[in-house]
């Protein structure tokens, strides 16, 4: 069995080099396919992750009116703090939400550090409990909305429920292009191996002809699609990660500090499941494309 095994294998490898122009143009269209796919698959665990800061994020603000006197401001940031499942709140005023933009890249410009005072509300921010539920956070809102002096409350519930449904629309995206990217495993593979089998044909009648089973004659075959989908798929990744690496470069640290979640390249378990996957598509596209020229 394992002379069998490496013997399958160097006629593979053989193959291969013997063919290597239209080994290469076949890995580089399964590359294409797979980046694609990588692309969708990075966006969508960005997102997720995202969103999962976001749904830990535990803070809510509390804008308040011009009318609000500061013994008033002190008084309910003392009666926010006492509120069970709110661990801080501290106090911003105009001044200091104005000072907290203008030290930003882009207040350096001076476009936000020009602006008075009064466009910025004052607000009390509180670090809320993760382990809060949102109706617990909606109702909290709703009496603290109620208070005198206080304009509005935003809890940013609603934003991660956007982005919650910005996700799921992501993940059937990436589910679609997976079924795309399948296909065009299948043809390319497909038609690779068809075309190598015409070019080996009389390899194929001499072992035929000699009493080679047909595991005998499609064992190296199905060694190059398997190779030609995990190699395209690693190709893929690897370009991937040049990219990422460009993009991370450039972005700026300000973007990451406001959305509060640096972004990071795919998860090594999905990195290894596309290569898995793409030599089990190849192996499958290379016994369709067998299975009416090779006798069963």
């Amino acid at each position: 069995m394992l002379d069998v095994s490496i013997g399958t294998t160097r006629r593979a490898r053989r193959g291969m080099l013997r063919e290597w122009r239209l080994q290469a143009l076949s890995v580089f269209s399964l590359a294409v396919a797979f980046v694609c796919l990588g692309a969708a698959l990075l966006v969508v665990t960005n997102l997720q992750a995202l969103e999962d800061r976001w749904a830990r994020a535990g803070r809510a603000s509390v804008y308040l009116n011009d009318t609000a006197s500061q013994a008033d401001v002190a008084a309910l940031r003392q009666a926010l703090a006492k509120v069970p499942r709110v661990t801080a709140a501290r106090y911003v005023s105009s001044g200091d939400a104005r000072a907290e933009f203008g030290a930003s890249e882009i207040g350096d410009r001076g476009e936000l550090a020009a602006l008075p005072a009064e466009a910025f509300p004052a607000s009390i921010e509180l670090e809320i409990d993760p382990e809060m539920t949102d109706a617990e956070l909606a109702d909290l809102a709703a009496k603290v909305k109620a208070l005198p002096g206080v304009d509005d409350v935003e809890t940013y519930r609603a934003w991660t429920a956007r982005l919650a449904r910005l996700v799921r629309g992501g993940v059937a995206a990436a589910a679609l292009l997976a079924l795309v990217v399948f296909g065009s495993v299948l043809a390319v593979v497909g038609s690779t191996i068809r075309l190598a089998l015409q070019r080996r044909r009389a390899e194929v009648e001499i072992l035929k002809l000699v009493g080679a089973t047909d595991r005998f004659v499609k064992g190296p075959f199905l060694l190059e699609g398997g190779a030609q989908g995990a190699v395209g798929a690693a190709a893929a990744v690897a370009l991937l990660g040049v990219i990422f690496a460009v993009v991370r470069g450039r972005l700026d640290a300000e973007l990451a500090a406001l959305v509060g979640v640096e972004p990071s390249f795919l998860p090594w378990p999905f990195a290894c499941a596309m290569i898995g996957a793409g030599a089990l598509l190849g192996v499958a596209a290379a016994a369709l494309g067998l299975r009416k020229l090779v006798a069963v």
